[in-house]
């Protein structure tokens, strides 16, 4: 493995001469294990997709890589910059698609999982009313099902109360 060196801002590594932007530091470590899991194997399908001459699963891995990419800071608006409303759902999105991604069938994620990704940990709470917005947006893509104790809700009738976010009908 190729060793690495942060810029004194922290912003950035170098690995072999290359400037990279670094992850963002104030992603919780157990959400981060997660995203990484997901860029990993992305990265890996990438391979194997190139390897095997499969178009269709290039795409899906790269859509995968990406996805992980932004949800950790790595891509999209820089993450110690403060994110206009597009740039904040975009790695809103990409961080839940990322965690549900890193879920089995049938397991789910709490929309908090994503605020923290993207949130400060003093912060995470202020991102809970644009979090759930992604999420209805999701769910009426039928990418996500929104659920509350196990049962499917319609996402433009959810009211008050805890929610969980679950693989829909188009998920990828």
């Amino acid at each position: 493995m190729s060793e690495f060196t942060s810029t004194p801002d922290g912003r950035y590594i170098i690995v072999n001469g290359r400037k990279w932007r670094a992850t963002d530091p104030s992603i919780p470590d157990a959400l981060k294990t997660q995203l990484v899991a997901v860029l990993m194997t992305g990265r890996r399908n990438v391979g194997k997709a190139l390897r095997i001459k499969d178009e269709v699963l290039e795409k899906e891995a790269r859509v995968h890589v990406n996805d992980a990419k932004i949800a950790l800071g790595e891509r999209g608006d820089a993450w110690w910059e403060v994110y206009d409303n597009a740039a904040l759902k975009k790695r809103l999105r990409s961080s839940i698609l990322t965690l549900l991604r890193h879920r089995d069938v049938g397991k789910s994620i709490c929309p908090s999982e994503a605020a923290r990704v993207v949130g400060s940990p003093d912060k995470w709470r202020e991102l809970m009313t644009i979090t759930r917005e992604v999420a209805v947006e999701l769910a009426n893509e039928d990418i996500l099902t929104i659920t509350r104790d196990d049962q499917a809700l319609d996402p433009n009738l959810l009211g008050k109360g805890h929610i969980r976010l679950r693989h829909g009908k188009s998920f990828k």
